[in-house]
C-alpha cells in the first residue's frame, strides 16, 4: 500500500469520526441553564461564547492586513 493511500484512509476516517455529535456543555451547566424561567443567563452564556470565538479570528485578521500592507506598498 503506498503512503498516500494511507494518509488518505486516514484523513477519510478521522473526518468521519469529527462529524459525531457532541456535547460540550457539563450537565451542571446544561441543567441550570435550562431550568431557568427568563433564559437570560443562557444568552449571557451564548453571547459570552460567541465574544471568545471572534475575538482570535479579529486578531489573526488584523495582524494579516499589517503583514499584506507591509509587504504590498510601493517602495519609494
Amino acid at each position: 500500500m503506498h503512503n498516500s493511500v494511507k494518509y488518505k484512509i486516514i484523513f477519510s476516517v478521522f473526518t468521519l469520526v469529527s462529524f459525531l455529535e457532541t456535547n460540550a456543555q457539563c450537565a451542571m451547566c446544561r441543567a441550570v441553564l435550562e431550568s431557568e424561567e427568563g433564559q437570560s443567563a443562557a444568552q449571557g452564556i451564548n453571547d459570552g461564547i460567541v465574544y471568545l470565538m471572534a475575538l482570535p479570528y479579529i486578531l489573526v485578521g488584523g495582524i494579516g492586513y499589517l503583514i499584506y500592507k507591509k509587504f504590498n506598498t510601493s517602495k519609494k
